[in-house]
């Protein structure tokens, strides 16, 4: 006997994993815009031709660093970076990754927020992981900005090839770690934007801490061999 209950419906396909969301027209800020990573992640999705907006704590500094990286990149201060941007990439150094997003939390609200930040420490023996409080620096900024939409991604990407106007593709796998599917899809679907790169969802937030460790360990690679070291994640 058969019925047509809800209990015998077919379950509609599940999704594609590669099926994401057009970002081309999302404004993208980067905090922290004028150092090393966050000037290059600005390069790379400004000549993918994304608009960029980059904050410093003094607008004139970001104005400044705007102007050298030229494809229509903007600068700004935080503040105005953080409110005309739809995400917001959190490229800041870590000792100042508390203090700048609760200076921000008012203008990050329903943002979509990157955390890139990986909590390093260095000595004679070379770089180590920190592990702060709330286990890893995405769950800080998620403990300090409640009303903002919190993911983790681009933490093992060279700034040298970042920045390197020669280089036309960067060939690396860029993890993605969140709480909500569509937001790790917008950030897969960002990282799919620079050429060489794609974005793979890495789990939860609570998984961020081995994440952001790694680069210690690709720091030790590019010493040793004197290279750039990224990610590729086989079979997927």
């Amino acid at each position: 006997m058969t019925t047509n209950g809800s209990d015998s419906a077919a379950k509609p396909p599940a999704k594609d994993p590669w099926d994401l969301p057009d970002v081309s027209g999302l404004t993208v800020g980067v905090l922290g815009g004028t150092g090393p990573q966050g000037r290059g992640l600005a390069h790379r999705f400004a000549r993918a031709g994304q608009r960029v907006i980059i904050g410093s704590r003094a607008a004139d500094r970001a104005k400044s660093a705007a102007e050298e990286l030229g494809h229509g990149v903007e600068g700004a201060d935080n503040a105005e970076c953080a409110r005309r941007s739809d995400v917001v990439i959190v490229a800041v150094p870590w000792d100042g990754h508390a203090k700048t997003l609760e200076s921000l939390r008012d203008e990050l609200v329903g943002k979509l927020v990157i955390d890139c930040v990986n909590p390093l420490g260095f000595d004679k023996k070379g770089a180590y992981a920190l592990k702060p409080e709330e286990g890893s620096a995405a769950e800080q900024a998620a403990a300090l900005l409640p009303d903002s939409r919190v993911t983790a991604a681009f933490h093992h990407l060279s700034a040298v090839l970042l920045q390197d106007e020669s280089i036309e593709e960067i060939d690396t796998d860029v993890l993605v770690l969140g709480e909500v599917r569509a937001d790790t899809d917008l950030v897969q679907a960002l990282a799919g934007r620079i050429p060489g790169m794609r974005g793979i969802f890495a789990g939860r937030l609570r998984n961020a801490h081995q994440v952001e460790s790694l680069v210690a360990n690709l720091i030790s690679v590019n010493r040793r061999y004197k290279a750039h070291a990224g990610l590729r994640t086989t079979d997927v």
